[in-house]
């Protein structure tokens, strides 16, 4: 048998960085029901947002932070609801295979806008991808995250070292590291198919909150609350955290994502089936990125 490759030394630049996922309680949450995102045509960006706080960079040296997704295994679901008796349905939802999973779309690195920035700024705040967006367009040219609905994603979050080295392409593996929070993985989907997870995202949504104030025999049909007890989530609303748009001061971002939400949970899209940047990331990153096969180089 050949021997196993012998595991890469990371650069003391990357070495010692750790990340803390932001808002863990509330992706645990979706994650015991199933965390289901909406990929459309023109790109929906996630709910929750991936945010991170980050610590042990060197503050003066130069990085780049990179998201990616990659599927969970090589299968498509559908989701199945046993319709008997009628009161329980709503709890007897699940997914099943429905076979192998469709050709594999064209693999996609999201990088963080702020990038590159030196580590000190990084460490200052909390990091959000609040831009990214999620399609099932398979020719989308606006460099959003291209998913196949109906199949299983891990997001992965990685930290770049830009090494100032003229011959930096000899290093990359040494260059970066990778975190993986599996409860922020999710099934890609065009419309919501678990009822439970439609109610989660209006209780501890931001931009929910028209929805949580009137009566819920005034919400979107379909999107009523049922037996599922959010008695946590709705505790949350009344002190909900600050959107990412918020953060950023960008009142047309909070617009923009405020339209989504009301769009996703009005069920109108329930039902409807930087050149410098490449450059730099082209010579920091490597065909080498794990569980890519080198589809992670833009």
């Amino acid at each position: 048998a050949a021997a196993a490759k012998a595991p890469v030394k990371k650069n003391p630049k990357v070495a010692n960085v750790s990340v803390q996922l932001e808002m863990k309680a509330l992706w645990d949450e979706f994650n015991q029901l199933g965390t289901e995102m909406i990929v459309t045509k023109a790109g929906r960006r996630m709910f929750p947002t991936f945010q991170v706080k980050i610590f042990g960079m060197d503050p003066m040296a130069d990085y780049m932070l990179l998201m990616d997704f990659v599927p969970v295994d090589d299968k498509r679901y559908r989701q199945v609801t046993n319709t008997w008796p009628v009161p329980y349905a709503f709890h007897s939802s699940s997914w099943l295979v429905a076979g192998k999973a469709d050709p594999a779309t064209p693999g996609r690195v999201h990088y963080h806008p702020d990038s590159p920035a030196k580590g000190a700024q990084w460490m200052k705040q909390i990091v959000s991808f609040d831009k990214l967006k999620l399609t099932n367009n398979l020719l989308d040219d606006n460099g959003h995250i291209i998913l196949n609905s109906m199949h299983r994603y891990q997001p992965r979050f990685h930290v770049v070292y830009v090494d100032p080295r003229k011959d930096s392409e000899k290093y990359a593996e040494e260059n970066f590291k990778t975190f993986v929070f599996e409860e922020t993985r999710f099934t890609a989907v065009t419309a919501y198919q678990n009822h439970r997870i439609t109610q989660l995202k209006i209780a501890s949504n931001p931009f929910a909150k028209g929805f949580r104030d009137c009566d819920p025999e005034d919400w979107p049909r379909n999107h009523r609350p049922g037996a599922l007890p959010l008695m946590s989530a709705f505790a949350r609303s009344r002190n909900p955290v600050s959107s990412p748009a918020h953060q950023n001061g960008t009142e047309k971002d909070a617009a923009e994502s405020r339209r989504e939400f009301e769009r996703e949970a009005g069920g109108t899209a329930l039902h409807q089936a930087e050149a410098a940047h490449q450059q730099l990331m082209s010579r920091v990153l490597s065909p080498a990125l794990p569980g890519g096969g080198g589809g992670l180089v833009p």
